[in-house]
């Protein structure tokens, strides 16, 4: 409480005593008379009033000040230790969390932002892979993820470097592809001040991964990295970004050189200034080389009850007509794919299978289906979604025959209900794991019998499928070679031990019904987006994840312009790969339909051009197949097999003709 000070107390003031003793005077109150209760009470509440104003504004500046003190760090610092002359820095630390992860690669383009992670990728042993695009960078991490079951990682420097990834990236998330992507950005201190290279790059990351994180200090990248590499394997796999700022990368004396200020100042807003740099890079590096804990952490899977589990084996147990169709999402950790392999032969329905799912039943196994899926779909009574998703490729679901009962399954809720109760609609939805569900299934239906006659009845029309393929293989084109039997002979020349990369439009969607994966996981395609120009990339984390394997890219000539330089990284890296190009001088999936609805070729025409002299000036070896050639082409397969087994990169320019096979096939 206040009181006036001595001798100013007005003469027209009554006193009044608190119980503490001080006198205090309420206005307008004569002396001699005693003030009203109205008036004590007023005075008493605006006393309250004053009071509660000031303690508010007291905790008001208080919490601010702490709220300071944490955001600069001040906090902080007074627990842990800054380590000044420490030659450590921020990319040690990504190195020993990947380290910890069983990554082996990490795919780049250097630039001065993240160099740091690369020379401590190096030190503990990861093999740092450098690639002519960031793209590639990001599709060969995609690959190793794919086929390890591993994170892929790819590291690209900031700006331009980021955002040549972005393309590659949709690709992941649309492919369902665990992929962490570590981009360099300008340091936190000079963002939106005009650095080098500087732009919003969360943004534009948002839309495409599963988290996007800028790290802001070096205690924070060990922490922040485990996070992102957990969410990015759990639930539906997806790729996330993680944006390290040059700051947080380099070591202390280098920071403290280019944003730490000048070491003397004058006038009182320079020593603040430089008082505010200085704790900036303080707060950086406080604490940060105090042991943490870089071990993965859980990955979660969902997974399908005891009850969805058993309601599916009751429908299938009575089902005459069972048809299932494997997707891409079914060949994810953790169920081994050979695991799901024996449960599917145990099940003995027979199956479909795309993209990643393909060469999981090997080519002469009598379940494994590539022709007439329209007609099977319309005839089948029961239809097991494994993984398989009702977009463009099932035709939105509108194959399916009336009155069939449909069971799905995927770890997506989105792509589980797709164009459901439009087109289609699932008898059971199981929002889990395909490939566990499918085990489950396996388990609960021992001695469960697919009906001989439905099997043979779709043997027979797959049989009689090839044999007119075959025949329109034999047929000669127009021109040049004819692609169906260049595909034919490709396939007789397979090992057991090859792995295909799908890069390319009408030749790639030719070479789908006729080339015949080996094993599983040894077939790599874009998935649902698309995107030509994975080849390279896909190629390149083939190898390296298996380096025993003969890995062949299938290329259009068209998509082989995205990635041919990477000829020159396949030499630099010592991954031998075999490229065989179908070259029609055409986009042709477009031009197919383009001329027929529209009447022009506008855009679609390309030229007969020397790929083969190209890769050969970067260090390849190169071959060329026309039609004079036909008669050697089975030797000249065989030679280029040769030529990739003694450690050289080999690329197979086939000159192609015209045929109908893909004749009413759409690219829209």
């Amino acid at each position: 409480m206040w009181a006036w000070p001595p001798g100013t107390v007005p003469t027209d003031c009554h006193l009044l005593v608190t119980q503490q003793g001080v006198p205090i005077p309420v206005l307008g109150v004569p002396l001699g008379l005693s003030p009203s209760p109205h008036v004590l009470s007023i005075t008493m509440d605006l006393l309250t009033a004053v009071g509660c104003a000031v303690a508010v504004l007291l905790v008001t500046t208080a919490v601010a000040l702490l709220g300071a003190a944490h955001h600069l760090g001040l906090l902080y610092q007074l627990f842990h230790k800054v380590e000044p002359k420490s030659p450590r820095h921020g990319g040690e630390l990504v190195a020993d969390v990947l380290k910890a992860h069983g990554v082996r690669f990490v795919f780049t383009l250097a630039g001065g932002h993240i160099s740091p992670i690369l020379v401590a990728a190096e030190k503990v042993g990861i093999r740092v892979v450098d690639t002519r695009h960031e793209a590639t960078a990001v599709f060969a991490a995609d690959a190793v993820s794919r086929l390890s079951g591993r994170i892929g990682v790819a590291a690209v420097t900031a700006g331009p470097g980021v955002t040549n990834a972005v393309t590659a990236i949709k690709n992941a998330q649309m492919a369902e592809s665990p992929l962490l992507l570590i981009g360099g950005a300008a340091a936190s201190l000079q963002k939106g001040r005009g650095a080098l290279q500087d732009i919003d790059q969360l943004s534009l990351f948002r839309t495409l991964c599963k988290a996007c994180v800028s790290v802001r200090t070096v205690r924070q990248i060990v922490p922040t990295l485990r996070h992102a590499i957990a969410t990015a394997q759990s639930g539906t796999p997806g790729p996330v970004f993680v944006e390290l700022p040059i700051d947080v990368l380099y070591p202390f004396h280098v920071v403290e050189k280019e944003v730490g200020g000048p070491k003397s100042t004058r006038g009182l807003r320079g020593k603040l200034i430089q008082w505010y740099l200085q704790n900036y890079v303080r707060n950086l590096f406080v604490g940060a080389w105090e042991p943490r804990d870089v071990t993965p952490l859980p990955v979660k899977v969902p997974l399908a009850t005891e009850d969805e589990m058993q309601r599916c084996a009751e429908l299938l147990s009575r089902a005459t007509k069972p048809l299932v169709l494997v997707g891409s999402q079914a060949m994810l950790p953790p169920t081994p794919a050979e695991e799901l392999r024996a449960a599917l032969e145990a099940l003995g329905i027979p199956c479909y299978l795309g993209g990643a799912a393909r060469g999981l039943l090997p080519p002469d196994s009598p379940l494994l289906l590539r022709h007439n899926r329209r007609d099977a779909l319309r005839d089948a009574d029961l239809v097991l979604l494994a993984g398989s998703v009702c977009d463009f490729r099932l035709s939105y679901g509108r194959l399916f025959g009336r009155g069939a009962v449909i069971v799905a399954v995927n770890r997506d809720r989105v792509q589980l209900l797709r164009n459901a109760d439009v087109f289609w609609r699932p008898r059971i939805a199981v929002r889990g794991d395909a490939a566990s569900f499918v085990v489950g299934l396996a388990q609960r239906l021992r001695g469960f019998s697919c009906p001989t006659h439905w099997l043979q009845r779709l043997r027979e029309a797959e049989q009689q499928k090839e044999r007119a393929n075959r025949e329109k293989a034999a047929t000669p084109t127009a021109q040049h070679l004819n692609p169906m039997d260049v595909l034919y002979r490709m396939d007789a020349l397979l090992p057991p031990d090859s792995l295909l990369v799908a890069d390319g439009g009408d030749f790639v969607g030719t070479a789908a019904y006729i080339v015949r994966p080996r094993r599983p996981l040894s077939w790599l395609d874009p998935g649902a987006f698309g995107t030509l120009g994975v080849g390279g990339g896909f190629a390149l984390g083939a190898k390296l994840c298996r380096p025993e394997a003969e890995v062949w890219v299938i290329y259009g000539d068209g998509s082989l312009g995205y990635s041919l330089m990477e000829f020159d990284t396949f030499v630099r890296h010592k991954t031998p790969i075999i490229a065989l190009v179908g070259n029609d001088a055409c986009w042709s999936q477009i031009a197919r339909e383009q001329v027929a609805m529209l009447g022009s070729n506008v855009a679609c025409g390309l030229e007969f051009v020397d790929y083969h002299a190209a890769a050969e000036a970067l260090g390849g070896k190169g071959f060329v197949l026309g039609r004079p050639d036909s008669k050697q082409l089975d030797a000249v397969l065989r030679t280029a097999q040769d030529e990739c087994r003694r450690g050289r990169p080999v690329l197979i320019n086939a000159l192609i003709g015209k045929t109908d096979f893909r004749e009413g096939s759409i690219s829209v």
